[in-house]
């Protein structure tokens, strides 16, 4: 059984950055594939990155490459998602999310993963 809760979401304005976190319960985090994924009003949930094990796999959402990027510390049971270049289409509920699978290109799908956090909501302001 795996917790997670989400922080660091908040407003910013167009072109500004925030850093979300993902803080994970139990002792096997190293062992879950973590993903974010985004949901906004009306829309369907959207793959926003997965990172492996270890935190050298990565995968990411075409629409966040080159702005976005997740990181992992295994010894403090932490992801996180650096949210650069901001946009107000990036605006949404972001959801932070584990398997215990190795990572593979099926993680994009949201199905596939087992716990889901709260949620953390992320409004950009044009």
């Amino acid at each position: 059984q795996v917790q997670l809760v989400e922080s660091g979401g908040g407003l910013v304005q167009a072109g500004g950055s925030l850093r979300l976190s993902c803080a994970a319960s139990g002792r096997t985090f190293s062992t879950y594939t973590m993903g974010w994924f985004r949901q906004a009003p009306g829309k369907e949930r959207e793959f926003v990155a997965a990172i492996s094990w270890g935190g050298v796999g990565t995968y990411y959402g075409d629409s966040v490459k080159g702005r976005f990027t997740i990181s992992r510390d295994n010894a403090k049971n932490t992801v996180n998602l650096q949210m650069n270049s901001l946009k107000p289409e990036d605006t949404a509920v972001y959801y932070c999310a584990a398997d215990s699978a190795v990572l593979t290109h099926f993680h994009k799908r949201p199905e596939v993963y087992d716990y889901w956090g709260q949620g953390t909501q992320v409004t950009v302001s044009s």
